[in-house]
């Protein structure tokens, strides 16, 4: 069944000719990536990356590896979703801002260079999400061949795997800014303590780690098994949240959760 939605995949991005994809270094991009060269050829593919506030470092340094490793033009551009009207007051809508503004951004690039579509990495998973981004995709012309393909997260992984793609185990990453609560400004600062807090839990070998924001609350998610890291070092972790600007630290023993932050849209 998987071999037979790769095969779709391929079809659907053999039809698209030359293509600009939204590639951020995660999962999905990264195969969307890889199979777009596979099949169109490197002289057809660009991946086009945008640096950002809501962006770590860490990741743009990855994206920059990852395209090397699969052997294909890259771009970075640098935007800003601080300055998007709308974005920084975090209503239920954020992401369409986001998505909207990185397509404009991407589709002059298309046009310029000679491209013919402009991709990103939706998966047939999202379709059961809050993903207000999709519409900013549906209203500019974007396509998502993943989701096209109905591939879910777990078979993205698997052909992740056989292609020998190093992101096949990866964590799966969002934005900063889906760390701080519905209704609470986006500001630098409180994009720079999450980054810094979630830094910091990850070099205690933690994997998949979230620091969510309630003002002044940070309200740390890890999988069951890494809790107790958590615990084991809570005196050092709370003094070094507190440093980088939270009050409060929690963790919420419900465990990592994907768009936890959504259940107050329901």
């Amino acid at each position: 069944m998987v071999h037979e939605k790769y095969e779709k995949l391929s079809s659907i991005l053999h039809d698209m000719k030359k293509v600009v994809v939204a590639f951020s270094g995660g999962v999905d991009s990264t195969f969307l990536l890889k199979a777009a060269v596979d099949t169109l050829g490197k002289e057809n593919v660009l991946a086009v990356t945008a640096d950002s506030e809501t962006y770590p470092s860490s990741e743009l340094q990855e994206a920059k590896r990852l395209a090397k490793l699969i052997d294909v033009n890259h771009q970075v551009i640098e935007t800003s979703e601080l300055a998007i009207p709308g974005y920084t007051e975090n209503d239920k809508n954020r992401c369409y801002f986001c998505k909207n503004s990185l397509f404009e951004h991407l589709i002059p690039i298309m046009e310029e260079k000679g491209y013919e579509n402009v991709i990103y990495g939706v998966i047939a998973d999202d379709l059961s999400e809050h993903r207000p981004g999709m519409q900013a995709a549906k209203e500019k012309g974007v396509r998502g061949p993943l989701q096209e393909a109905n591939l879910f997260k777990e078979e993205i992984r698997a052909l992740s795997r056989q292609s020998e793609l190093p992101t096949w185990d990866k964590p799966s990453f969002a934005c900063l800014s889906s760390r701080i609560a519905y209704g609470e400004t986006i500001t630098q600062a409180k994009l720079t303590k999450v980054d810094q807090s979630e830094a910091y839990l990850k070099s205690l070998g933690i994997r998949q780690v979230r620091v969510r924001t309630h003002e002044e609350i940070a309200r740390i998610e890890v999988e069951p098994q890494d809790m107790s890291v958590i615990l084991e070092n809570h005196d050092t972790i709370t003094k070094k949240l507190q440093d980088f600007g939270y009050k409060y630290i929690t963790l919420d023993l419900s465990g990592y959760k994907s768009g936890s932050m959504n259940k107050v849209l329901s």
